[in-house]
């Protein structure tokens, strides 16, 4: 697969098999593949959501110095917490490294890598897609996985839900941070929920 202003999508995979380790890499996969399926799915470009999956988690294995170099060489406008984070740093990090490293100065591509792990409101359909993805590739295996699996193949918004309640309840039986994108991203999906049911019946 090649587009015009991407870098080949082989040397994109070698080079993540360089800087991912196995493990990493296998999730990068599979996310791709997953993404893919989903795109084809719900209608959304299965292009753009397979190179996504394969490049959302490219800063992932960076030290966070090494993360922060590259958001202040950016100047990019992030919050403390997520500063201190490389959990969720890794998204944004990944968003410029895809263009600055990888060639991809797709808006859509860039968005879905910054927010698959927080998610955020409004989210777009190539967002979610890759939000969920990373969720439920095959080498995933985690308590209520395969019900979320099933979910993805009937309704994409409930899914996405359901990852929302699974993560937050991880982190909240963690007496963990939860924080605000994840929080506000799961009630919006609520919302568009409901004003979905409300509209059927």
């Amino acid at each position: 697969m090649r587009h015009e202003r991407y870098m080949d999508l082989i040397d994109i995979q070698k080079d993540l098999k360089k800087v991912l380790s196995a493990k990493r890499y296998r999730h990068s996969a599979g996310v791709a593949d997953s993404a893919r399926a989903l795109a084809d799915k719900y209608g959304a470009n299965a292009e753009k959501a397979y190179i996504a999956g394969w490049v959302h988690d490219c800063a992932k294995e960076l030290s966070l110095s090494e993360m922060h170099d590259i958001v202040n060489e950016h100047s990019l406008r992030l919050d403390k917490y997520v500063l201190s984070s490389k959990a969720l740093l890794h998204g944004p990090v990944g968003s410029i490294l895809c263009e600055t490293k990888y060639g991809i100065d797709d808006k859509d591509i860039k968005s879905a890598i910054f927010y698959h792990t927080t998610g955020r409101t409004n989210m777009t359909l190539l967002e979610k897609i890759i939000f969920l993805a990373d969720y439920i590739e095959p080498s995933r295996y985690f308590p209520g996985v395969d019900t979320i699996r099933k979910l993805a193949e009937k309704d994409l918004n409930q899914a996405v839900l359901s990852a929302y309640n699974s993560t937050i309840k991880h982190l909240i039986d963690q007496d963990a941070y939860i924080y605000d994108l994840t929080f506000l991203g799961r009630n919006d999906m609520v919302l568009l929920i409901d004003g979905e049911n409300d509209t059927a019946r």
